[in-house]
């Protein structure tokens, strides 16, 4: 699967305009609607490799692509919000503690213990949304029902799946290697972050092909097969 998610994009005639798009667009993410256009094509890409169509979407239909890139943000948003509150929660205690301790050692050290506390925390739950998101959002494609990206009996199966486990490692690989490039990349100012916007904009496509494969593969053993292959049980 890593080949063929790598190769995904290039699939396509159009693949130097959509990875340009894309890129762009990620650049201007910080003005909020670049990046739900952004989260509207990753649900394009979903659609299609779940229904098993080889040849990546493109950018069109700005208008369908803004809509449905708005629930999938709002879907993202939910899912961070819990992550955000607690561990940022901690943080703030254990700052409190260790300003209010003033020269205390003891204050210090607790404070600081606390902080440290939140920090891990923040990263377990993050984590943790990072592997639930995107079946989330594979979910709400293929019913269409924003509330389906919350339904613990839709996710559960999948999320407890060694297919999907898989997949999104394969994918949080591919985006681990373009965060690393776009470090080097960084080294570079301003170009190095341009093109650091590209690399990691091919890379989360790539991850949501594997996504939105696995999703295909499960649902479809589902349907037709009832469940009963021993190869797509639970993994815990």
């Amino acid at each position: 699967m890593l080949n063929e998610s790598i190769n995904y994009l290039r699939s396509s005639e159009e693949w130097v305009k959509t990875v340009l798009i894309g890129g762009v667009l990620s650049l201007l993410g910080f003005l909020i609607v670049p990046a739900i256009l952004v989260v509207g094509y990753l649900l394009r890409v979903l659609r299609a490799r779940m229904h098993g169509e080889e040849e990546p979407p493109v950018f069109d239909e700005w208008g369908d692509m803004l809509r449905e890139g708005a629930y999938g943000f709002a879907i993202a948003i939910v899912y961070g919000i819990v992550p955000a509150i607690i561990g940022t929660a901690l943080i703030a205690v254990g700052v409190g503690g260790a300003v209010a301790g003033g020269d205390s050692g003891a204050s210090a050290f607790v404070g600081g213990l606390v902080v440290l506390v939140g920090v891990l925390v923040l990263f377990a739950l993050s984590l943790v949304v990072a592997y639930v998101l995107p079946a989330a959002l594979a979910n709400y494609v293929d019913t269409e029902r924003f509330g389906s990206a919350f339904s613990v009996s839709d996710l559960r199966p999948v999320l407890l799946s060694g297919k999907y486990a898989a997949a999104w490692a394969v994918g949080l690989v591919v985006v681990v290697v373009a965060a690393f490039v776009g470090t080097l990349l960084n080294v570079v100012p301003i170009l190095g972050t341009v093109v650091a916007a590209f690399v990691t904009f091919y890379a989360i496509v790539a991850a949501y092909y594997c996504v939105g494969t696995a999703w295909g593969e499960l649902r479809d053993i589902e349907m037709h097969d009832d469940g009963d292959s021993p190869d797509e049980q639970p993994a815990v």
